[in-house]
């Protein structure tokens, strides 16, 4: 998928686990494009997480981008309606709508447009699929605005292509991952994030303790 004209490395701590199991190219990223997108492009941010969409709107606005905001995919094809989009950030586990449905439809709708899906802890194989279905790029969270430019540019310079076959994670992959996500939503309270899930506390910690599985 081409884009019409979509950075700097971002900070390696802030990535969250690395998944073992796909091609470096895609654990690490690609070669980076030196060029962020122009300044004054238009971004679509999609995301029911309101806080994330204010802060990632804020932060993109302050340098430079006219940036607009929906909280659903069908509010996101209002927002298309309204005038052209140049890149779109979409998260894909939104209620009210599926992600790859939208990604679909803006590539119909709008195929100069330059798609990133963001994704969070087990759901690669969804970010896969976006990709296939005319995704330039997908994006892990949690992200900040430095390492969303990153991702626009660098699927801009050089969409993904070459999408690999994905092999589904082990059980205990899976688990960790699940783990991962639940304290990540609990903004890192492992006793708030034990009681989702379900566990004693210690238990919790032990788990959160031991290296990921490799897949």
């Amino acid at each position: 998928m081409g884009c019409r004209s979509c950075g700097p490395r971002m900070p390696s701590d802030s990535l969250g686990p690395l998944r073992a199991d796909l091609p470096a190219s895609w654990r690490y990223g690609r070669r980076m494009s030196p060029k962020l997108p122009p300044a004054a492009s238009r971004l679509l941010l999609v995301d029911d997480d309101e806080r994330l969409r204010e802060r990632l709107g804020r932060a993109l606005s302050d340098r430079g981008y006219h940036v607009r905001v929906a909280e659903s995919p069908a509010q996101a094809l209002q927002r298309l309606e309204e005038g052209p989009v140049d890149y779109a950030l979409m998260d894909l586990r939104m209620p009210g709508g599926s992600g790859l449905e939208l990604v679909a439809e803006f590539v119909e709708r709008s195929p100069s447009t330059c798609i990133v899906v963001l994704t969070g802890y087990g759901s690669i194989s969804t970010a896969v699929e976006a990709v296939r279905l005319g995704a330039s790029n997908y994006l892990t969270k949690p992200a900040d605005a430095d390492m969303v430019l990153a991702a626009l540019a660098k699927a801009d310079a050089e969409p993904l292509s070459d999408v690999p076959d994905y092999e589904p994670p082990t059980l205990a992959r899976t688990e960790w991952e699940h783990i991962q996500r639940v304290v990540d939503d609990c903004g890192g309270n492992i006793s708030q994030a034990a009681r989702k899930l379900g566990l004693h506390r210690r238990t919790l910690q032990r788990k959160l303790h031991r290296f990921p599985p490799l897949r």
